[in-house]
C-alpha cells in the first residue's frame, strides 16, 4: 500500500460554474453528515515554486466549510442551509483545531 503525504484537493464548481481548487483540512461527522474543512488552495508562483502571498483579509480567502449531500446517487458537496447549522459546526471545527494545537504543544 502506498502512503501519500501532503495535502488533499478537492475541485468544486459554484452554481455559475466557476471551478475552485479547496485543500481539505479536515472532516467530521455530526449528526449523520459529513462536513468538511477546506481552505481555498495557494497558487505556487512558477518563477519561485514559492507559495504566493495570501492577504488573510482577503474575503476570497478564508476557511470553507461544506456538507456531503446525496443527489441521484451521487454524493456531492454543498453548502450549509442555515446560519445556525454552519455557527455549529465551525465552533465544531474550531474545538478540534485546537485541541490538536493543544496536544502538539
Amino acid at each position: 500500500m502506498e502512503d501519500n503525504f501532503g495535502p488533499d484537493f478537492i475541485t468544486v464548481t459554484d452554481e455559475d460554474g466557476n471551478d475552485f481548487e479547496l485543500e481539505l483540512v479536515d472532516t467530521l461527522e455530526h449528526k449523520g453528515i459529513t462536513y468538511y474543512a477546506m481552505f481555498p488552495a495557494v497558487e505556487e508562483d512558477e518563477a519561485t515554486g514559492q507559495p504566493q502571498d495570501v492577504d488573510a483579509d482577503d474575503e476570497e480567502y478564508g476557511l470553507v466549510i461544506m456538507k456531503a449531500i446525496q443527489e441521484d446517487g451521487e454524493e456531492l458537496l454543498s453548502t450549509l442551509d442555515s446560519d445556525e447549522e454552519l455557527d455549529e459546526v465551525y465552533e465544531l471545527f474550531m474545538e478540534r483545531f485546537f485541541q490538536d494545537e493543544e496536544e502538539e504543544g
